[in-house]
């Protein structure tokens, strides 16, 4: 059997994740630790204590989302039980830092740095309340893109996030977005909601973002990862390390290709994801895409013991 470890995005973010593992653990708990010294603070103490608000700010939830799969995934390795008959690794957005993190491409707190600038770049990229994102659900990407085209009206408004076949994120200009949101509607979309996030993730408006992010891996050591990612603008894997350092910046600004990308490791003979971290998304997501494939969710000390059987 062939598997691929698969890590999440933004949104999965609870208080309290983590803290299980990092307590069975020693592993985990120094994934914890190192994220902390790399930061200079206490990241475990808000997750496991803070505010669901101050834990949802994107400087915070995407290196603490990271940290959180790292250490499950340690607990995996701990068991002996990680890495048998992986092809390949895969993250959502910011879980693609975690994929490669857990493939040794970055260390921990390169990983850990690298993401609160991301967050924090992201989010400054553009002022508090002139971007959004939407849900669309029940039109497959085709259509989301042609809804994009006609709600845009000399704005920005794209396709973010391709997830499974009948879910896609638009990202732009807020009011772009929010006469998208109508236009699905009127074109027999099951739902199109507004997103509840702090900025306009994945689209044009993202630029500074990006550049923000060329100039912080130029600084940091990418090795080649043990397993080939399957990159999020590529939906293909790569494991040269400048390839890896580039397509890390184009996906700032670019499309997650989340479906293709499952598409492409079922293709290529994966038959059983694990979905290493906080919650359950892409699960839910891939199996609505290799409807054959196994799926598993571990990010608990009993998911860990499941799996050990």
């Amino acid at each position: 059997m062939s598997r691929a470890l698969v890590f999440p995005g933004q949104g999965a973010q609870t208080v309290g994740m983590g803290r299980a593992l990092a307590e069975a653990y020693p592993a985990a708990r120094a994934v914890f630790e190192e994220v902390d010294a790399a930061l200079g603070e206490s990241l475990s103490g808000l997750i496991w204590e803070g505010t669901a608000e101050d834990l949802t700010l994107t400087e915070n939830a995407q290196p603490a989302l990271m940290a959180t799969s790292i250490a499950a995934l340690r607990a995996l390795e701990a068991e002996g039980i990680a890495w048998d008959g992986v092809a390949c690794v895969a993250g959502h957005s910011l879980g693609e830092y975690s994929a490669l993190c857990a493939a040794g491409a970055l260390s921990v707190a390169d990983a850990a740095r690298l993401l609160r600038l991301r967050g924090r770049a992201m989010q400054a990229a553009v002022p508090v309340g002139e971007g959004a994102m939407a849900a669309l659900l029940g039109l497959d990407l085709a259509a989301a893109v042609a809804v994009a085209a006609e709600a845009a009206g000399g704005e920005v408004c794209q396709a973010a996030n391709d997830n499974d076949p009948a879910q896609v994120v638009l990202s732009g200009h807020r009011a772009a977005v929010e006469r998208a949101v109508e236009i699905a509607k009127a074109k027999g979309a099951k739902r199109a909601v507004m997103l509840p996030v702090s900025a306009p993730f994945h689209c044009a408006l993202m630029q500074p973002a990006a550049e923000a992010m060329q100039a912080a891996l130029a600084d940091v050591e990418i090795a080649a990862p043990r397993v080939p990612l399957v990159a999020n603008v590529r939906a293909e894997g790569v494991a040269d390390p400048a390839t890896i350092r580039a397509l890390l910046v184009e996906q700032v600004t670019g499309a997650v290709r989340w479906r293709e990308s499952v598409a492409w490791m079922a293709g290529q003979g994966v038959t059983a994801f694990w979905e290493i971290g906080a919650g359950k998304a892409l699960s839910g997501m891939i199996r609505r895409i290799a409807k054959e494939a196994e799926t598993r969710a571990i990010g608990t000390p009993d998911d860990v013991a499941a799996v050990k059987g």
